[in-house]
């Protein structure tokens, strides 16, 4: 991996009314990781992530991606991301490979369909509608998608929840296998087990501000040094247990 900054987020600032969903917060993406956005609901990771996809406005701040400012080029940010659609927006009446072929349409590009249905478990898949898929069909396909423009830069929002553990560890290994193409991914999760699991880098927002921003290795050896133990378990702290801390939220909260 190497260390050049692929997103840079600086002093980012989102209003709606009188009320701050992100509360001037700052990162950087180096090229190449797997980066988590962690945070209970409405702590502001969606909102970061879509105003970084240009599918929201900024209130204030600078976001550059991949070189690209985000209030002069957001075209250009446009051409080199991948982000995930919400299974609401796909053609009912098509396949996956013809919906593949249709946006390989809208991005001008030439995918092999099936190749790509392949690459995610769903080439036995290809003459099925979308909505005779499986939950983690569903997502596996919606990841597949984002693939088709060839992104330097993958954003997957909460892309397994309400998965089942054998759907979402199949989710995981694809995520792998998509950074291991050179892709820089990032997620937004409150699956803190598949952050520890997947991420290089993960930053905890609450209420709109990062309140932590390390590896998972360095977060849970930072909270251990301070004497944490957990109760009644064996002596180690997890990832969820940093969240908790910092947070004051248990993740079951919904």
């Amino acid at each position: 991996m190497g260390n050049r900054t692929i997103i840079s987020v600086r002093d980012l600032v989102k209003n709606y009314g009188s009320f701050r969903a992100v509360k001037g917060i700052s990162f950087d993406v180096i090229e190449g990781e797997i980066f988590g956005l962690l945070g209970p609901n409405g702590a502001g990771k969606s909102t970061t992530l879509e105003i970084i996809e240009t599918l929201r406005e900024k209130t204030s701040g600078e976001v550059i991606v991949d070189g690209f400012n985000l209030d002069k080029d957001p075209n250009e940010i446009k051409k080199i991301i991948g982000v995930q659609l919400q299974s609401s927006g796909y053609y009912p009446g098509l396949n996956l490979l013809q919906l593949i072929e249709l946006f390989c349409g809208l991005y001008n590009r030439d995918v092999n369909p099936i190749e790509l249905l392949e690459t995610v478990n769903l080439k036995d898949k290809a003459k099925a509608k979308v909505k005779e898929l499986s939950g983690g069909q569903k997502q596996r396909f919606s990841v597949a998608t984002t693939l088709i423009n060839e992104p330097r830069i993958v954003f997957l929002d909460e892309p397994t929840t309400g998965l089942d553990p054998q759907a979402r560890r199949s989710l995981w290994e694809l995520v792998r296998n998509i950074r291991q193409r050179g892709t820089t991914v990032i997620i937004t999760t409150h699956y803190m087990d598949e952050a520890e699991y997947l991420c290089d880098r993960v930053a905890i927002i609450d209420s709109g501000n990062i309140i932590a921003l390390d590896s998972p290795d360095r977060l849970i050896d930072k909270l251990l040094t301070t004497g944490f133990e957990r109760r009644k378990e064996v002596k180690a702290a997890n990832l969820e247990d940093v969240f908790i801390n910092l947070t004051g939220h248990s993740l079951r909260e919904e």
